[in-house]
């Protein structure tokens, strides 16, 4: 499927978001409420820290590519001219320069690595892998690049240059 054709698809009936993966419609059910608080605070967190540099969105919609991806990442920071330039009925081309995907249990290896890779090579600077149950963060860079960061450790942030985000603010 293409992305005309996706864009004109009715609302799922179940009011579950509609993702478009290499052509084929994805329905995601709503995210459990220990997945949204991480997303909210995460959300929170960096807005505070990009100011007037960007914008921070949850469910920031974007197409990596034109044709057969839509998709929804859980937090994204756009640099405010990426931002500026969205026309106002129209949707991100590329990736956010920042992509988090916090894991739930539905999440496969496969697919967190292949939005990581599509991701970092569509436009992101960074992406993101949030897990919950090991209360750790995995940045990793376009430049191939990952680190994982636990508890008592700081990510810098290459939209705020000398700001740092505590990990364990994520978790709270």
């Amino acid at each position: 499927m293409t992305f005309v054709e996706f864009e004109q698809l009715p609302d799922d009936p179940r009011g579950w978001r509609q993702e478009l993966y290499r052509g084929e419609v994805f329905a995601l059910a709503p995210p459990k409420h220990d997945h949204y608080k991480i997303q909210l605070r995460l959300m929170r967190l960096l807005d505070r820290v990009a100011g007037d540099t960007g914008v921070v969105g949850m469910e920031m919609g974007f197409r990596p590519l034109p044709d057969h991806e839509y998709w929804y990442p859980d937090v994204a920071f756009l640099s405010k001219d990426r931002w500026d330039a969205i026309p106002a009925k129209g949707n991100l081309q590329g990736s956010p320069e920042l992509v988090v995907e916090v894991l739930s249990p539905s999440n496969t290896a496969a697919e967190i690595l292949y939005k990581k890779e599509f991701c970092l090579e569509n436009g992101a600077r960074e992406f993101w892998v949030v897990s919950i149950d090991q209360t750790l963060i995995e940045v990793s860079t376009a430049d191939g690049h990952s680190i994982t960061y636990k508890s008592g450790q700081q990510i810098p942030l290459f939209f705020a240059p000398g700001r740092r985000l505590a990990v364990n603010e994520v978790f709270g």
